[in-house]
């Protein structure tokens, strides 16, 4: 679906700064007891204390730049204005980021720096500012954003998450971000447990998308196929089925929408502790990845990123 470039507006900029500001001040208040997530670890993180996701209340980030490894509607010629932030509130054991998740590399900066790293990303032609691990920062990156929406920020937020939400942290973002890309990791809650520790990851996620796509819809690209608004989902295909895609496909296609644009993605590999836990300790096959595809096509899934249906 296409949209005109001229007639778009971001949605944080449909704001008024007051309103975007009021929007800081609740999330902000949710870290004096902490349920930014489903782990509800009811900590007071700005004195001090941490939960699961060891980060308090300040930007904790490890790199950021223009980045062409994500999908084509938010690379575009000119990349995706990447931040890969530190830490994370699910401990999956293949994480392929796990220096940055688990071990926190990085480090922690000013609410002004964040912004000015939006703005920087933004003069450096990205089309769009993607946040990967935002759950447990997200007061502290729309403060950052609250910020750089005044200094001359106006290209779209990409909330590039796992999908683990919690929903009132979620109902904060309505109206400010256009692009939400969770995960949809697992379908099976054993699995979930097995390998993320978070058993009730499928219900939650469920839930998750099904917030996101009431607030931003199905992807609306403009006539450059260029991301402007909308809901992208990944599911990351593992050995075996563990992943269990059959379920999670039905889900997006009946409960959420046939027009979803999915990436199937194939690129698992074994790192981390994925070793220790067969059959994680290898690389699914073209045969498995093709399986899921079809899974996909069969449920009636019509924009699935890199098949033409």
């Amino acid at each position: 679906m296409a949209f005109s470039k001229i007639l778009f507006m971001v949605s944080y900029l449909k704001l008024t700064h007051a309103d975007l500001w009021e929007r800081v001040r609740a999330a902000e208040e949710i870290l004096k007891e902490c349920t930014l997530c489903p782990r509800n670890c009811k900590v007071d993180r700005t004195s001090g204390e941490v939960g699961v996701c060891k980060t308090g209340d300040k930007p904790f980030v490890a790199s950021w730049g223009s980045h062409f490894g994500e999908e084509r509607p938010l690379v575009g010629r000119s990349g995706s204005g990447t931040i890969f932030f530190s830490h994370c509130n699910l401990r999956c054991i293949f994480c392929q980021n796990w220096t940055i998740s688990h071990l926190g590399e990085g480090s922690e900066i000013s609410f002004e720096r964040l912004a000015r790293i939006m703005t920087e990303l933004q003069e450096m032609g990205c089309h769009n500012i993607n946040l990967v691990t935002p759950t447990h920062q997200m007061p502290m990156i729309l403060h950052s954003m609250a910020v750089a929406a005044e200094t001359g920020l106006n290209i779209p937020i990409v909330y590039n998450c796992g999908g683990y939400e919690s929903i009132e942290a979620i109902k904060i973002l309505e109206g400010v971000i256009d692009l939400y890309m969770p995960d949809f990791k697992y379908s099976d809650p054993e699995m979930a447990l097995k390998y993320s520790k978070a058993k009730d990851y499928p219900q939650v996620a469920k839930a998750a998308i099904k917030e996101m796509h009431r607030q931003v819809g199905d992807l609306i690209m403009d006539e450059r196929g260029i991301a402007l608004h909308g809901l992208l989902v990944r599911h990351l295909v593992l050995p075996e089925g563990i992943a269990g895609t059959k379920e999670v496909v039905r889900f997006i296609a009946d409960e959420i929408s046939k027009n979803t644009y999915i990436n199937i993605m194939d690129q698992y590999y074994p790192c981390y502790k994925a070793f220790e836990y067969p059959p994680l300790n290898r690389r699914i096959t073209s045969r498995e990845y093709a399986e899921a595809v079809k899974m996909a096509l069969d449920a009636g899934l019509k924009r699935i990123d890199g098949i033409t249906v």
